[in-house]
C-alpha cells in the first residue's frame, strides 16, 4: 500500500481537539482519572514516553491514555509508580498501541497489562504500508500530519515543557480512529484473523533476557581472543554498575566504541589511560575504574575466560555449511513468494531466524515435522499454515541435489 501524497502537503494537527490536560501526579488526581477511565467506553489508546539513551533501563516517564467519555489523561509514573488501579479500570478493554513491544515492558513495570490489544504499527506492516512510523500511518489513514519534533527528548525532565505535553497528547489523540480504519482494511484484505493471532501473541510479550548481555556490545566482532572477550565483559560490568547507580544510560558513561578501544590498550597503571585516542572523559575516577576492570580480566585463569561462542547463540547447525546454504537458497525465496502472494513483508510472514535454524537441522522432514518445529518456536498458526508446506518442499528439493 503506497502513499499518494507527501507529508508536507497534509494539514498539520498541532493541538489536541479538547486541549492538553493537566498532568496527573498526585494520588487524588489519579483516583479521579481512574474513575473517568472506568466510566469511559470502548477501546483505550495507550502510549508511553521513555528516556532511552539518557536514563538507565527503559522505564516510562509519561503515560498517555485516551478513551471515549474520559478524554486524554497524562500520568507521571515517576510520581505514581503503582498504576494497578488504572489497570483495574481498563479490565476487558482493548488497548490500542503503536509498536506495542516498545511500550508493553515499561507499562508492565507499573502494573499495567492489557487483556486485548491492537497494534497499529503491526497492522500497517501486515497491510504492506511502505512506512509504518506513527506519523506515516496517521498520514496514510487520516490524511493529516502529526508533528514529530519531540520524539527523542529527555522525558525524565521535570517539569515537562508545555509543547512536549502537547506532542504527547497528540500521540493518543487519533489512535482509535486509526485502528478502526486499519481493522476495516484488514477485514477487506482477508488478514483480520492473521492480525488477531499476532495481537493475541503480543499479550505475552516480554523482552529478550540475555544470559551474556555484554556480548551485545557493538564492535565485539573485532575482539578475537578469549582474553579480549574477558576484558569486554569486565568493562561492560563495571560500566553497567556505574550506570545503574547514577541512573544514566550506559552509553552516557562509556560508548561501546570507546569500550572496544580500551580493550586493545596495554595499560600498566591507571595513568596509562590518561590519553586513549578517541576516548573522552578520562578523569581520575574513570581511569581507576577502567584500569581495575582490565586488570581483573587479565588476572583471570584460562579456565574462567568466556567461550568464543555465546550462551545466547542458536545451537550450531547439525549439517555442514554447504548443505545449510543449499537449503536456504531455496527456502528463503519460497517464503518470499508466500509473502508476495499475501502482500506482506517476508519477516512478518515468518521470522527469518526460524528459517535459518530449520535449515541447519540434520533432517527437516515433511510438512508436519516443519509445522511442529515452527510451533515449538512460537510461530502463529497462520504463519505455520502459510509456510510449513513450502519450506518442507524447498528443503526436500535442496536435499535431492
Amino acid at each position: 500500500m503506497s502513499s499518494h501524497h507527501t507529508d508536507e502537503s497534509l494539514p498539520l494537527l498541532s493541538a489536541p481537539a479538547d486541549g492538553v490536560p493537566d498532568i496527573v501526579d498526585t494520588p487524588d488526581a489519579l483516583a479521579a482519572a481512574v474513575r473517568d477511565l472506568a466510566a469511559g467506553t470502548g477501546a483505550v489508546a495507550v502510549d508511553a514516553e521513555r528516556a532511552s539513551g539518557i536514563r538507565y533501563g527503559g522505564r516510562a516517564f509519561l503515560i498517555q491514555l485516551r478513551r471515549a467519555g474520559a478524554g486524554t489523561i497524562l500520568i507521571d509514573p515517576e510520581a505514581l509508580p503503582d498504576l494497578s488501579t488504572v489497570d483495574d479500570a481498563l479490565r476487558g478493554a482493548e488497548w490500542v498501541l503503536h509498536a506495542s513491544t516498545q511500550d508493553l515492558p515499561c507499562l508492565a513495570e507499573r502494573g499495567m497489562r492489557p487483556d486485548a490489544l491492537f497494534d497499529t504499527e503491526l497492522a500497517a506492516r501486515m497491510l504492506d504500508f511502505e512506512r509504518f512510523g506513527l506519523a506515516a500511518v496517521v498520514g496514510e489513514t487520516l490524511v493529516v500530519r502529526l508533528a514529530k519534533e519531540h520524539s527523542n527528548v529527555d522525558w525524565s525532565r521535570r517539569p515537562l515543557p508545555p509543547d512536549w505535553l502537547t506532542y504527547a497528547a497528540l500521540d493518543v489523540e487519533l489512535l482509535i480512529e486509526v485502528s478502526d480504519i486499519l481493522q476495516a482494511q484488514l477485514q477487506e484484505t482477508g488478514k483480520a484473523e492473521f492480525a488477531q493471532q499476532e495481537f493475541d501473541h503480543l499479550l505475552d510479550f516480554t523482552p529478550n533476557v540475555y544470559a551474556e548481555p555484554w556480548r551485545r556490545v557493538q564492535g565485539l566482532g573485532s575482539v578475537k581472543s578469549r582474553r579480549g572477550l574477558a576484558r569486554v565483559r569486565s568493562l561492560w560490568t563495571a560500566r553497567d554498575r556505574v550506570a545503574a547507580a547514577q541512573d544514566l544510560a550506559p552509553s552516557q558513561i562509556l560508548r561501546d566504541r570507546h569500550l572496544i578501544a580500551l580493550v586493545g590498550i596495554d595499560a600498566r597503571t591507571p595513568d596509562d589511560l590518561r590519553r586513549v585516542p578517541g576516548v573522552p572523559g578520562m578523569d581520575r575516577s574513570a581511569r581507576l575504574r577502567w584500569h581495575k576492570a582490565l586488570s581483573d580480566a587479565d588476572a583471570l585463569p584460562e579456565a574462567e575466560l568466556p567461550d568464543r561462542r555465546s550462551a545466547d547463540a542458536e545451537a550450531p547447525a547439525e549439517v555442514d555449511r554447504n548443505r545449510v546454504k543449499a537449503r536456504l537458497d531455496l527456502m528463503k525465496p519460497a517464503v518470499q513468494e508466500v509473502a508476495r502472494d499475501l502482500q506482506m513483508p517476508h519477516e512478518v510472514v515468518l521470522t527469518p531466524r526460524h528459517v535459518k535454524t530449520l535449515a541447519g537441522r540434520r533432517t527437516i522432514g515433511d510438512e508436519q515435522a516443519v509445522a511442529a518445529f515452527l510451533a515449538e518456536r512460537g510461530a502463529r498458526p497462520w504463519q505455520i499454515e502459510a509456510t510449513a508446506g513450502v519450506l518442507a518442499a524447498a528443503a526436500a528439493e535442496a536435499d535431492r541435489d
